[in-house]
């Protein structure tokens, strides 16, 4: 590497493929590598998304649950809301959350800051300026604000923000049903707030199976109160004091409510915002341009993970994409990604998990297949846990071989590991019905709809 340059590497952001990337990085020690971060070292994910998530969704789900069972009285079942927040923070700092530790013991060089370039090989982060022969764009992604007339003048929460908040609203207004909207509708939901969540498309869920996004609405109608409003989409908002209006379309009426909580679950869109003109890198609203080798429209600069845009977004597939960039870097060498098998989940309650293709996906590109659909209902798990919304859904090409499936059902995360291994080994449907399956699980629901599959009853 030249020494004409600060240093060899610049990361640019330092969630999961920043931090990945940098830590592969300075593994060797010739390297001089330097991460740079804005907000909080470890990034998103770790401070405000996967693990607040994971902890404030297990609270709601194990408080809701608790309350099915007819044999415990619930009547004086309380919970402290502050506490919870307050473990959720624990944890985020357990696991490392905002600390720069890990990259200083490996050698690694933190920048405080924004970083905007000035050519291919400079940066200015707060004044001051720092060359490298080589940078790495991990800058994520931020919250997509619809043009919404007087939000601008309304408090509101985002998916960051909503999970920290430490009193519960009474009434929540939900705008956005994709993954991240159905979660935190469900959350306020289980803790007793008064829920109403929308979607611009004809359901939520519209980026999966219209089973997933059918079945869950059904769950959250029926189960848990919360109001679906699917075909709409909000006109304007409004505040005086701590109550918002907000004026929405369905149906091609106008209708208004007033809540306490607006949460923005929107959807996200590639940060960008660095001054890539400047170092000669073509990017676009979808995200930064890059080769399948990460490579941007400058030589010596690379981007990847939500930056680029593309396939759904996962701190999997973040830290899989930095580890082949990073020995890529080091060996010199081409290895391409392989994302089949990689997983989108949904941790509401069932869990929603699918991996490969949708059916539709199939239908566009006119793709022969074949699919089989078993309702949770018909194994003994649904009796003894007593839920009966779920389903495993499997599709298979002309040759038997799982392309695709859907699990709505708790513990879908874990059940979607069988279907990784089967896309990203080119398993059949057979092989998988082969295979023991614990009788009294919920894994019990994959065997049967590949054996559905194999008997000829596919749809």
């Amino acid at each position: 590497m030249g020494k004409k340059y600060n240093y060899d590497y610049i990361i640019i952001g330092s969630g999961p493929a920043g931090t990945t990337v940098a830590l592969t990085l300075a593994r060797n020690k010739k390297n001089r590598v330097a991460i740079v971060e804005g907000n909080a070292y470890g990034g998103s994910n770790l401070n405000h998304r996967d693990i607040p998530y994971a902890v404030s969704l297990g609270f709601s789900h194990t408080f809701a649950k608790l309350g099915a069972y007819p044999e415990i009285n619930t009547r004086d079942m309380r919970y402290n809301f502050p506490t919870v927040v307050a473990h959720q923070r624990h944890i985020v700092s357990l696991l490392g959350g905002n600390d720069k530790t890990i990259y200083e013991s490996a050698g690694i060089t933190c920048i405080d800051g924004y970083a905007n370039f000035l050519d291919n090989h400079t940066i200015a982060v707060n004044e001051q300026k720092y060359t490298a022969t080589t940078f790495i764009l991990a800058t994520g992604a931020h919250l997509r604000t619809d043009e919404i007339t007087g939000l601008d003048k309304v408090d509101y929460l985002t998916p960051d923000t909503a999970i920290k908040v430490r009193r519960l609203p009474r009434f929540v207004f939900i705008i956005g049903g994709g993954p991240t909207g159905c979660e935190l509708a469900q959350y306020f939901a289980e803790l007793g707030a008064k829920t109403l969540i929308m979607e611009r498309a004809s359901r939520i869920l519209p980026g999966e199976d219209e089973e997933a996004g059918a079945l869950l609405t059904d769950y959250f109608t029926n189960k848990l109160g919360i109001m679906v409003i699917p075909n709409s989409y909000v006109v304007a908002v409004s505040q005086k004091g701590n109550i918002k209006t907000v004026i929405f379309s369905v149906g091609g009426q106008e209708k208004m409510v007033n809540v306490d909580c607006i949460v923005l679950a929107t959807g996200s869109e590639p940060n960008t915002d660095l001054g890539l003109e400047n170092a000669g890198v073509s990017y676009k609203k979808s995200g930064i341009v890059v080769d399948k080798l990460f490579h941007t429209t400058a030589k010596n600069i690379y981007a990847l993970s939500d930056c680029t845009g593309g396939h759904h977004s996962s701190t999997e597939r973040a830290e899989y994409e930095a580890s082949v960039l990073a020995v890529n870097l080091m060996s010199r060498t081409k290895n391409t990604i392989n994302y089949r098998g990689f997983t989108r989940v949904v941790s509401t309650y069932p869990e929603v998990a699918v991996i490969g293709p949708t059916e539709l996906d199939l239908i566009k590109k006119k793709r022969k297949y074949k699919k089989a659909l078993v309702p949770l209902k018909d194994i003994p798990a649904s009796k003894t846990e007593r839920l009966a919304h779920g389903f495993v859904k499997i599709i298979t090409d002309s040759n038997s071989r799982v392309i695709s499936a859907t699990i709505v059902a708790p513990h879908a995360s874990l059940m979607a590991e069988e279907f990784a291994i089967a896309i990203r080994h080119h398993l059949t449907a057979l092989e998988i019905a082969s295979t023991p399956h614990i009788s009294n699980s919920w894994n019990l629901a994959v065997k049967l709809a590949a054996k559905k599959l194999i008997d000829g009853r596919h749809h």
